[in-house]
């Protein structure tokens, strides 16, 4: 028994305690530091000189192109995967099929981001 009353209770287990604050704060944290990286490959791409595969392929190859388009996948991948997480949490409602979406959701991000990682560093260590 309790001496608290019942808006005690919910008042003191909010969210907060669930881990929202935390993953509120990685997405606008990747939000922030997806703003210079945009603009970086942006302007990176709008600069080259042809538009074609050979030139696309030499740019990334490019002393820190490799690095910088690596981070920018990697953000984007996981600022989409936490943005996807909470439609799917808050706008799917039974609760197999929410954790199967959700499930869903975190591997077709990862395993995205995977092959597009692996493309990159393939075309930086290897040409082609």
């Amino acid at each position: 028994m309790s001496l608290r009353t019942p808006m005690g209770r919910v008042l003191g287990s909010g969210p907060a305690r669930g881990g929202a604050v935390h993953h509120w704060w990685v997405q606008r944290l990747t939000s922030i530091a997806l703003v210079p990286l945009t603009i970086w490959l942006l302007l990176a791409l709008l600069s080259l000189p042809l538009a074609d595969h050979a030139a696309v392929t030499h740019w990334i190859a490019g002393d820190w192109n490799a690095l910088w388009l690596t981070l920018t996948i990697l953000v984007m991948a996981w600022h989409s995967s936490l943005g996807v997480q909470v439609v799917i949490e808050d706008y799917v409602h039974g609760a197999a099929l929410k954790t199967a979406s959700l499930l869903l959701s975190q591997f077709a991000h990862w395993l995205t981001a995977a092959a597009a990682v692996y493309a990159v560093l393939h075309i930086a260590f290897r040409g082609v």
